[in-house]
């Protein structure tokens, strides 16, 4: 791995979806727990505050958000932006999305440019699947890490066994999935890396972080009524917990 300090980087992504350029300003905003995680929408003008202490350097809504920070929080990255940038279709019915990641990385470019990429790749299907499935539903969010035992290299092909997913189940397949409980669901991405489940009511998301070092995650996004995040999470957890200290 490179071990450049202080090197640029830059992630852009364009894509359409089933959403009015409006619906997507308000996922961005204020319904960021429906495929994220929940955040304080930005003061709405340039200059305001945003999450994580950044600052918002664009905004005009459904069109332009830009939001930067100089002061990140993480030792291996002093720079980071985030920019939406938002264009009609079909009269309206639909968007076009230019969504850019940047900053500057300070240590393991390759390793942190590679797990942003494909997380932004993973976090943008979501955001499609939020405002194509659920939104405006409101949201109850978990999120969890499994043991330090999940940090291994097969870690992720452990817990998709454990689901009970097919090594030949691909993306749109209907599975019954063997987690917490046991419930139906579209397996809506797979890929070495990451695993999104939808139901009718939530969508769940599996992070294979152990390609990066890290322990394997999970969050929920809960969209039904009677929705409880702390059983979500507790349940999740003791759940990816057993599959880890399984013999």
């Amino acid at each position: 791995m490179s071990q450049d300090k202080e090197k640029a980087f830059e992630i852009v992504r364009e894509f359409d979806v089933d959403a009015t350029p409006e619906e997507v300003w308000e996922a961005i905003t204020n319904g960021t727990g429906g495929y994220l995680w929940p955040m304080e929408p930005p003061e709405p003008k340039v200059g305001g505050s945003a999450a994580f202490g950044s600052t918002v350097t664009a905004y005009d809504p459904p069109h332009h958000l830009t939001i930067r920070s100089e002061d990140v929080g993480f030792s291996i990255q002093s720079v980071n932006q985030l920019e939406h940038v938002i264009e009609s279709r079909d009269g309206g019915r639909r968007a076009w999305v230019r969504y850019v990641h940047s900053g500057i990385f300070t240590d393991d470019w390759d390793n942190q440019y590679d797990g942003a990429s494909r997380h932004t790749d993973f976090y943008l299907h979501t955001l499609r699947e939020y405002l194509t499935h659920f939104a405006p539903r409101p949201v109850t969010f978990a999120q969890l890490n499994g043991p330090e035992a999940s940090i291994t290299p097969g870690a992720l092909t452990e817990v998709e066994r454990a689901l009970g997913l097919a090594e030949d189940a691909t993306a749109g397949a209907r599975v019954t999935v063997r987690g917490p409980r046991e419930f139906d669901a579209v397996l809506d991405y797979r890929n070495p890396y990451f695993v999104g489940l939808r139901t009718d009511d939530a969508l769940i998301r599996v992070f294979g972080r152990n390609h990066w070092g890290a322990p394997v995650g999970v969050s929920v996004h809960d969209f039904a009524a009677d929705a409880d995040a702390k059983a979500n999470e507790d349940a999740w957890q003791g759940w990816l917990n057993g599959v880890f200290s399984r013999p």
